[in-house]
């Protein structure tokens, strides 16, 4: 293919045609060109407020189940309810929030959302009772499934292609940072103020955010968005919605053959089923199911869902391990993980370096190899082994991942034309959330069974009708056995041991996932050649486009 006078490559959309809006699909304005890296950051602090919050409120739940002042008195079930309230809506209106992005502008989306979010975070933090609280997590939800999916989307409208993989792996870098910084903040603001502070928090940053996104970020959708599909995106939402509440309703009960698990489970697919049989016959999908024919697209999509279906579940039974075995409070357990965060700061953004110099599939698969390796790694650990093992484990996960989720990414929304970017973003995020989710539902499933398997046996000095509660979890059984004084310290150790034995389970579970992840990349995803070969074919294409 002949290049244009100049030196401007022809590959890139915008060397063929005159500066146009980006809600046009046809390039970037100069305007917006320059300003691209500000708009960026602008859009950072959109994401860090999300992923911020995703963790925050772990490190308050023990401070909120105290009773009031200091608390609000919540049981253990309403905690996990504050959880699942944000994460079941969030999940459930991801793909939907993608969609109405394309369609309406995603900076206007943007703009709702990050408003919705600011509002459930303040009544979050004013809430005078458990079930107020579930009730305003959930709105914080509804809030945060309208940011996400917008973020990525105006990165890929207002960076060409050539510098998308830069800034994409700094958007996963700061997922990543996020994960970190959630227990240290909470920590901080809850040795200085009320438990309602780990929310108040978000009200600056979305404020400051709002502010500069109406200066200079631009909108942009897709010019010919088609009719609307009301039933196809009812569908989507049910059926994710069915599928998250069963995931939340076996790791709540640490069983899945529940009916109350397996039931909705099985309900959720089968909608889901039905969404995809239904969008492959319309003529006017919500989701053109044809995006999944692209092995490069169905094999990254896959790849990010395991990945975090074992991230979420090892970081899930880490904060055990730190706070409940080895005795750190939470601000230091918060400061345990910066290993992994400042790992994936650091690769995130240079992973594109070595994906143009070994391809995505190798990058890939060796991410995910290096970060089961890790996953493996947590077999070192005992009660008294040296904290420095941890956090080369954290290390060498976080550099797992860095080398995992950006050239995924990068591979998912390059293979769709721009002015579909909401709806890919949307299916990376909600795959990465019900991965997630998974992960931490049944690896918390499998560390609580294994757990009470090991210290059943141990719980003989208790009354029959205490052993159930006490061998439901470590906090538990230590909690009694600080209860029973002196004559509890003989259930510390034991207690200890099972836990620890359980960790080494679902450690290996996490491996053996991250593994399959690798797996999957090798088989699907081509080779650097045949890679270089399709997204030459497509930027031609999309050349062709532009001139027309």
């Amino acid at each position: 293919m002949s290049s244009p006078p100049g030196p401007t490559k022809s590959s890139t959309p915008a060397a063929s045609t005159p500066p146009v809006p980006p809600s046009q699909g046809k390039g970037v304005p100069e305007a917006v060109h320059r300003r691209r890296w500000a708009i960026l950051t602008v859009l950072l602090f959109s994401l860090l407020v999300v992923m911020l919050d995703n963790s925050i409120l772990n490190v308050a739940m023990k401070t909120i189940a105290q009773p009031a002042p200091t608390g609000l008195g919540s049981t253990q079930s309403q905690l996990e309810w504050a959880v699942n309230s944000y994460t079941l809506v969030f999940a459930g209106l991801l793909f939907t929030a993608g969609l109405l992005g394309d369609r309406l502008g995603r900076k206007k989306v943007l703009l709702v959302g990050m408003l919705v979010f600011g509002v459930g975070s303040v009544l979050s933090a004013m809430s005078e009772s458990s079930g107020q609280l579930i009730v305003f997590r959930a709105v914080m939800g509804f809030g945060g499934a309208f940011i996400l999916p917008a973020t990525l989307a105006i990165i890929m409208n207002v960076f060409e292609r050539e510098e998308q993989p830069k800034a994409i792996g700094i958007w996963t870098g700061v997922v990543g940072f996020a994960i970190a910084l959630g227990p240290i903040t909470g920590g901080i603001l809850l040795e200085h103020f009320w438990w309602g502070s780990v929310f108040l928090v978000n009200v600056p940053i979305v404020v400051t955010a709002m502010t500069a996104m109406a200066a200079i970020v631009p909108d942009s959708k897709d010019p010919k968005p088609g009719r609307l599909d009301p039933f196809g995106v009812l569908l989507s939402i049910v059926g994710l919605a069915l599928l998250v509440y069963g995931i939340i309703k076996g790791g709540q009960y640490g069983d899945f053959t529940r009916p109350e698990s397996w039931g909705m489970i099985l309900a959720g697919l089968a909608v889901l089923a039905g969404f995809v049989v239904y969008e492959a016959r319309s003529d006017h999908p919500a989701l053109d199911v044809t995006y999944f024919r692209d092995r490069r697209f169905s094999a990254s999509v896959a790849a990010i869902g395991l990945a975090f279906f074992a991230l979420m579940g090892v970081t899930f039974f880490s904060v055990f391990y730190n706070q409940s075995i080895r005795g750190y409070s939470v601000l230091q357990s918060g400061l345990l993980v910066l290993p992994l965060a400042a790992s994936q700061m650091f690769f995130a953004p240079r992973a594109r370096l070595v994906v143009n110099r070994f391809g995505a599939r190798a990058v890939c698969a060796t991410g995910l190899v290096l970060t089961a390796a890790a996953f493996a790694g947590f077999l070192l650990l005992g009660q008294n082994t040296p904290i420095w093992v941890l956090e080369v484990l954290f290390f060498l996960m976080g550099t797992g991942m860095a080398h995992v989720m950006p050239p995924a990414t990068v591979v998912i929304m390059s293979s769709l034309p721009r002015e579909k970017a909401g709806s890919g973003s949307a299916i990376n995020n909600t795959f990465r959330q019900v991965g997630g989710a998974m992960g931490v539902a049944m690896l918390g499933s499998l560390l609580s069974t294994s757990y009470r398997n090991g210290i059943n046996g141990h719980l003989g000095m208790l009354p029959p009708s205490d052993r159930p509660a006490a061998g439901e979890s470590v906090q538990a059984t230590l909690a009694v056995a600080e209860k029973m004084g002196p004559a509890g310290r003989a259930l510390v150790r034991p207690a200890n041991d099972a836990f620890i034995h359980a960790m080494h389970i679902a450690a290996i579970g996490s491996a053996a996932v991250a593994l399959l992840g690798a797996v999957v990349v090798l088989v699907f995803l081509p080779r650097k050649a045949a890679a270089a070969a399709a997204g030459a074919d497509r930027s031609q294409r999309q050349t062709v486009e532009a001139q027309q």
